[in-house]
């Protein structure tokens, strides 16, 4: 409710045009204006008003009009106009008055009655005078004094025509000065309406009403009224008009007395679009006095609040205060509008139901001729839909789309609030950090919508799981995060954790499927695991992690060892970046021997890392990280350029020999595989013969519809393909006859523990009958080689071929 806020458009914009209307009818000087209530008495009063009655603003109000200006004789005759007013609530027409002032003078006024409605009811008739007692005194003169009459005429200070059959014939000095004339020259001749608009501002002709009201004042002697008048340089002016009939030298002539009443009708115009703004504003509009009494309201503040006149004039402000701000608040906005006479924002009110509701409210002081306040106005608007919107607006910024949780922005900002708690009660919080178990094969599966149901369902039993004083929260994704507040110990933390596990496992039916799911949790405790928000949340992460690392379906409570583990996966990261920078990479050769001859055939390339600090590292310390990190596609590529030129240098060196290179599954499933292999080739000048690319039995599942068109594109390159590791994993023989596989290699876990010789043999077998070359991996025993080549095995790997190159003295070639 700060008074900074913006205001509402609406309020300022009515605000300004009723202040600036309302100052002008109290600094119009020329116009005295007052307005009286059914009982007579003065309610409003400007400074001409009080001037001209000789009395001080204040004192006029409350008094009976009659103590201001008594009309004498003619008293009851201007009571029955005002109760006419009243009654008809129309215009009464001006006239002029004899009276005499609450000082004692003898004034004339011409005078005219405004009713003022509100609420579809009368609310006030104001009462506008004009001092016109030099006027009377000049005509009373000049009536006196016939044979003076052409002094009378050229001194008079109202403007003055004669006109003759219909003609101007002559016109006084104030004439020409009122209407712009150089001389009386452009008067003579013309009538007088032609100084009139086309039309008048009612609608009606000029020409037909001018000679309406000629001949009324003909009949009748004399003929008042107000007219629109166009001076010589083109600019409308309201005057008013007293045509009189006189004879001169036994001809009939009319004297016209013309005064400009400009103010007058601007006050009027001020007055009416006052009230139409007051009474027709949407926002609800409030007028106080000086001492900050209500004296009236418009329609909208009765149907926003539900007050009517009654309920609220003459009643001080300050009671219908909502309650919800103290008395310190309201003397700052007071002290504010007494030092710049305004002061918006927001704040509470209440209807006369009794319900609160917010509001924007502007006050603006009003000031006097002589710069004191004489009136407050408030303009009051209901702001409810705006909060509401506000609020809207707010919980969708806050608030995750698909489950309703609370997002990050706002787990943040719970987090900070029960970490401030906790240290001020020294207690202990705990972090959750969970993330489901295989989500995004459901995704891939059954569809997005499946999955977004499956995380709504999981979202609505992760807070039956927790107390109302906890937050769960959405990341993104499948990830949730929970704040357990003020929890008694550690054991608080794995009962929830538990209860989670369990509830997340149980069984889901969506769309006629029935998913099952788990969920992989983290925990971190404050103030053990971290002093503030990222250390919490990183190490519940952390901890996430290693509940995946470790089969999924568990908890983990965060400890310093996950912490060194997790930076040390970092540290290799950053490392593999460098090493593919700076060269660090080597390869290492496996030979693969023929078992019918035992010549050296072949030779699988095996990464090394030389790293700077750790020395040489096997591919099982690093390979993780690097698919992880997203790097085996340039690794994978390095591996094959240099695999080739390697080839390429056997060859030259007189030793023809394949050489094998492993591809990761991120590099089978790139487009551009067949390309970079080509390329390869075409870098080294290597013949595709001498490459050979093995594949695991999963790539090959996993590599998707194109699968069958990237081996036909790697078969007309003309390389060979191996399938790496048959046995193990779950391919079909009747997939198998499909993919253009040139070897199938028998796991090394065949030959473990005894060998497992019928599947060996019938491995032997199915080769055989797909015309594939067979080759064991991991031959470690004179046993295994004999068993292998007495089944018809064609090569074999592993220490039994490392020995058999050392003795035969080809170990360098390897090296």
């Amino acid at each position: 409710m700060a008074s900074q806020d913006l205001p509402i458009p609406s309020a300022s914009a009515a605000l300004a045009l009723v202040a600036r209307l309302v100052a002008a009818l109290e600094h119009t000087a020329l116009v005295a204006v007052c307005g009286i209530d059914r009982a007579g008495k003065v309610r409003f009063c400007n400074n001409a008003c009080a001037g001209l009655a000789g009395v001080a603003p204040e004192a006029a109000i409350g008094q009976p009009l009659h103590h201001l200006f008594s009309r004498g004789d003619r008293q009851a005759e201007h009571d029955a106009l005002v109760e006419e007013a009243w009654r008809s609530g129309k215009h009464v027409p001006a006239g002029d008055w004899h009276v005499r002032t609450a000082d004692g003078r003898e004034l004339w006024l011409y005078s005219t009655l405004v009713p003022v409605w509100h609420e579809g009811e009368l609310a006030q008739v104001f009462c506008m005078d004009v001092d016109v007692t030099s006027r009377r005194h000049a005509e009373e003169a000049l009536a006196a004094a016939g044979v003076n009459f052409r002094q009378l005429f050229q001194k008079s200070a109202d403007a003055i025509l004669l006109v003759r059959h219909g003609l101007i014939e002559d016109a006084n000095p104030a004439a020409l000065h009122l209407f712009k004339c150089a001389d009386a020259g452009r008067f003579v001749g013309r009538r007088l309406a032609d100084f009139s608009p086309l039309q008048q501002p009612g609608g009606v002709l000029s020409v037909p009403a001018g000679r309406r009201l000629e001949e009324q004042a003909h009949q009748l002697g004399n003929c008042r009224y107000d007219w629109r008048y166009l001076d010589c340089s083109g600019n409308l002016f309201w005057a008013e008009v007293l045509m009189t009939s006189v004879t001169l030298n036994h001809e009939h002539l009319f004297y016209v007395v013309v005064r400009d009443i400009s103010a007058r009708k601007n006050a009027e115009r001020t007055l009416y679009l006052a009230a139409q703004v007051f009474e027709n504003s949407r926002d609800a509009i409030l007028l106080a006095d000086s001492s900050r009494h209500v004296i009236s309201i418009n329609r909208a503040y009765s149907e926003i609040t539900g007050y009517g006149s009654d309920d609220m004039l003459g009643k001080p402000l300050s009671v219908y205060r909502s309650g919800i701000e103290d008395e310190s608040f309201f003397r700052e906005v007071w002290d504010q509008i007494e030092a710049t006479d305004h002061w918006q924002g927001e704040i509470w009110s209440r209807r006369k139901s009794g319900e609160l509701f917010p509001a924007w409210l502007a006050l603006t002081a009003i000031r006097d001729s002589n710069d004191a306040i004489s009136n407050y106005m408030a303009i009051l608007s209901d702001i409810t839909e705006r909060k509401r919107s506000e609020e809207h607006t707010r919980h969708l910024a806050e608030h995750d789309f698909l489950t309703d949780l609370p997002n990050r922005v706002l787990l943040l900002d719970r987090l900070s609030l029960a970490l401030s708690a906790a240290r001020r009660k020294g207690s202990m919080l705990a972090i959750l950090f969970l993330d489901l178990d295989r989500f995004k094969q459901v995704n891939d599966t059954l569809g997005h919508q499946v999955g977004d149901q499956l995380l709504k369902e999981v979202a609505a039993r992760l807070l039956r799981c927790v107390r109302k004083v906890d937050t769960v929260s959405r990341q993104g994704g499948d990830e949730f995060v929970i704040i357990l507040a003020d929890i008694g110990g550690i054991d608080h933390a794995a009962h929830v954790a538990a209860t989670i596990r369990q509830a997340v496992g149980q069984p889901y039916v969506i769309a006629d499927h029935e998913l099952h799911v788990s969920t992989s949790i983290g925990v971190s405790i404050f103030p053990s695991d971290g002093d503030d928000i990222d250390t919490l949340v990183k190490n519940a992460d952390i901890a996430m992690y290693h509940a995946k690392q470790g089969g999924r379906n568990n908890f983990q409570f965060f400890s310093a060892e996950m912490n060194e583990r997790i930076v040390e996966r970092a540290s290799f990261e950053q490392g593999l970046r460098r090493a593919l920078a700076e060269g660090q990479f080597e390869l290492a050769f496996e030979p693969e021997l023929d078992i019918a001859t035992g010549a050296l055939v072949a030779a699988e390339a095996l990464i090394r890392w030389r790293h700077p600090e750790l020395g040489l590292l096997l591919p099982e310390r690093f390979i993780g990280v690097a698919e992880e990190a997203g790097l085996m596609v340039p690794i994978g590529d390095w591996v094959l350029r240099e695999a080739c030129r390697q080839a390429r240098r056997w060859r030259d060196a007189g030793h023809p020999m394949a050489v094998a290179v492993n591809l990761s599954l991120a590099q089978f499933v790139q487009r551009d595989l067949v390309d970079n292999v080509r390329a390869a080739l075409a870098e080294s000048d290597l013949e595709p013969r001498w490459l050979e690319l093995e594949l695991t039995e999963a790539i090959i599942m996993k590599g998707g519809g194109a699968t069958a068109a990237t081996l036909d594109g790697l078969r007309a390159l003309g390389v060979r393909l191996s399938l790496d590791d048959f046995g193990t994993g779950w391919s079909r023989l009747g997939q198998l006859k499909d993919y253009p596989i040139d070897k199938l290699k028998i796991a090394q876990a065949f030959l473990l523990g005894g060998s497992d010789e019928t599947a060996i043999r019938t491995i032997i077998a199915v080769a055989r009958s797909m015309r594939m070359t067979v080759i064991a991996e991991g031959v470690e025993t004179a046993g295994q080689l004999a068993f292998l080549r007495g089944e018809g095995c064609d090569m074999y790997q592993g220490r039994q071929a490392e020995a058999a190159v050392r003795d035969g003295g080809l170990d360098r070639l390897l090296h």
